[in-house]
């Protein structure tokens, strides 16, 4: 009997599309495909079903690692593929058998060829398994190992007993750009990933406060930015100098606005960049009451500076403790606790107004002299940087 392993593959919200799902699929199919780059191996679509095959059973795990990574995979299962027949099918189960405890066989029959019904399919399999060995029993209900049979029109049955988890979500680059406001804390890049797994595709602009802020803060950030390109793929980061900005807004607005008038001035330039390469929204890490400038009234300020775009706050409603799961999830965590500080802690004022008012705040930005120059002089310097994904 001719039988080897697949990697079989399942996509989830596609399934909603209805007469747009093969813009979705074709998508999918793409950034699996990235994500499989210098392996060997063949892809194989049919029926709804996406098969990895022939490939070397050494980096099995490494393609399982990858595909689990890339948005619009629900699950996968590492199955036996061989050609129908009932003796094929008995012989092939016996590999996926446990020793002993409660199991059923569950069949999906697409050949409709078979002179058996699923059920009946299901049945035979388990009397078999059964009569092989007395230590197993069936519970259709509530076993403790079930084994999968998929039955397909093209004359091949695929047998799984696991199924692996993946990204869920929609496919990266189905829902749009996004400039995402990337700094080196936790919470920014677990908002960029929230978004990627909504299939926006990502963009990135950073801040940066040299010589007040290190060469290393800048480092750490392009290194978050690489970790999230394992299931974003590539991301373009601007690195905007800031120094000359928040020097200005250090020496002539009131202390207690420096960080609204910081924020509105990184929110306008953020939109300039994302205008120019074709962004339709901006991203940002902010979290209802986490700090001072995460207020509603901090955040209505900050927003009055965005003129054209939304604003996306992925994390708005959730907490410190499930953004930094979220960071060990995708291995940003270990980067972003480095202690290397970035633009957002110079000049920090000790007691950053909460309820900022907005006639306020324009009057003290408008005290900074020639800003919109600064402002065009810092986008026209920006240093473009494409972070190649990491597999």
């Amino acid at each position: 009997m001719e039988e080897k392993k697949v990697i079989l593959l399942r996509y989830g919200e596609i399934f909603l599309k209805g007469k747009n799902r093969n813009l979705f699929e074709r998508r999918l199919i793409e950034n699996i495909k990235k994500a499989l780059t210098g392996i060997e191996y063949k892809f194989i679509r049919t029926q709804n079903r996406y098969y990895i095959e022939d490939y070397d059973g050494d980096v099995q795990d490494e393609i399982i690692s990858r595909v689990r990574k890339v948005f619009g995979l629900h699950s996968l299962s590492v199955a036996v593929k061989l050609p129908t027949s009932y003796e094929n099918l008995k012989q092939a189960i016996v590999k996926f058998s446990p020793t002993e405890g409660t199991f059923r066989v569950t069949t999906k029959r697409a050949d409709k060829s078979l002179d058996k019904n699923s059920m009946q399919i299901s049945a035979m399999l388990g009397g078999h398994l059964l009569s092989l060995n007395n230590s197993l029993s069936v519970d259709l209900h509530y076993p403790k190992y079930e084994i999968c049979v998929d039955i397909r029109e093209n004359g091949y049955s695929y047998i799984f007993s696991e199924k692996l988890d993946c990204a869920q979500g929609m496919p990266v680059g189905t829902a749009g750009r996004g400039m995402l406001l990337l700094s080196g804390g936790f919470d920014s890049p677990v908002a960029g990933y929230r978004m990627a797994r909504r299939g926006m595709e990502i963009f990135a602009v950073h801040y940066h406060s040299y010589p007040h802020t290190s060469e290393l803060a800048r480092q750490k950030v392009i290194d978050i930015a690489g970790k999230l390109t394992k299931y974003c793929g590539d991301i373009r980061l601007f690195v905007v100098k800031f120094t000359d900005i928040q020097q200005a807004i250090h020496e002539n607005c009131r202390e207690d606005y420096m960080i609204t008038i910081m924020r509105r001035i990184m929110v306008e330039i953020a939109e300039k960049l994302a205008k120019r390469h074709h962004c339709g929204a901006l991203i940002t890490g902010e979290s209802l009451a986490q700090v001072a400038s995460q207020t509603t009234k901090s955040i209505t300020v900050t927003n009055e500076a965005v003129k054209d775009l939304p604003v996306f706050r992925p994390l708005i409603g959730m907490d410190k403790y499930e953004i930094m799961e979220t960071a060990e999830k995708i291995d940003t965590y270990s980067i972003s606790e480095l202690p290397y500080e970035d633009c957002c802690t110079v000049f920090l004022p000790k007691n950053p107004v909460i309820k900022p008012d907005l006639d306020i705040a324009k009057k003290e930005q408008a005290k900074i002299a020639d800003l919109e120059k600064m402002i065009e002089d810092a986008i026209g310097n920006v240093e473009d940087i494409l972070i190649s994904a990491e597999y």
